[in-house]
Order: structure tokens, then sequence, then C-alpha cells
């Protein structure tokens, strides 16, 4: 089963935007993340329906940022992109009737109920702030080597 990159794929893309003077286009986006600009737009809108970024037309034009990096959470971003399957892992409905299919599905939905829980609230702690300044962090070690 392929994961669900689209959360932290659009939360590089948000650090970007916060870190580039002027708007970014779907293309440019797209080629950062070596996709269709038609993806870009498509997912961009759901961010800008959710009041996190806004597009701008013409010349110029492109997507830009409607809040602050510290305005915005993981969760912000989850919530918006659709709330995607957290896990690939689950149960399964081969035999609805069999005992033994019904145990291990309970055992899996609670266990994979309380560590989305888990990974819920970590995502509504941390803002994008947070990772533009561990990444300022990284790149100032860098430049120290």
């Amino acid at each position: 089963m392929r994961q669900d990159s689209r959360l932290s794929r659009m939360l590089h893309v948000l650090i970007h935007m916060d870190r580039h003077d002027g708007a970014l286009t779907s293309e440019v986006i797209a080629a950062m993340l070596n996709t269709n600009p038609v993806v870009i737009r498509r997912t961009m809108a759901g961010l800008r329906d959710a009041g996190y970024v806004r597009s701008e037309k013409g010349h110029g034009g492109g997507w830009r940022l409607a809040r602050p990096l510290d305005g915005i959470t993981l969760l912000d971003i989850h919530l918006a992109l659709g709330e995607p399957t957290v896990f690939a892992i689950g149960p399964t409905d081969d035999d609805p009737s069999c005992l033994v299919e019904q145990a291990v599905n309970a055992a899996l939905d609670d266990a994979l109920r309380e560590a989305e829980a888990v990974l819920i609230r970590r995502l509504g702690m941390v803002t994008l702030a947070d990772l533009a300044a561990d990444f300022d962090r990284r790149f100032t070690a860098l430049g120290k080597l």
C-alpha cells in the first residue's frame, strides 16, 4: 500500500512559501515536488478554502501564505487535506462472520484508535513556526561545519 505523503509535502511547501519573496506558482511548486501542477492546484485549493493560503491571479501571481506560520499547526494542515488515514494497516473484512476475524479487528481497532489520538494530539501541538525554527537551527549548524 502506498503512503500518503501529502501532509509532509505540503508542510515542506508552506515553509518554502514563508521563506520565498513573492508568490509561488503551481508550476514552481510542482517542479519542487516532482509532480503535476494540476495536483498542486487541487491540493492548494483545500488549503485556501481552510484559510491557510491565498491565490493571486495575473503576472506575479501564485500562492502565498494567508497567515503567519505560528498560527498554523500540523493538525490544521492535516484537517485541510481532508483528514487522510494516518495508518496503512487496518482491519480486514474478508469474512465478517468469522469470530477470529472479529477478535483481531477489535484488537486492531482499539490500538489504532489510541495511536491515532496520540498522533492527532501531537500534530495539534506543533506549529509550522516550530518546523521553520528547526530548519533554521539545522541550516546554521550546517554552516558551522
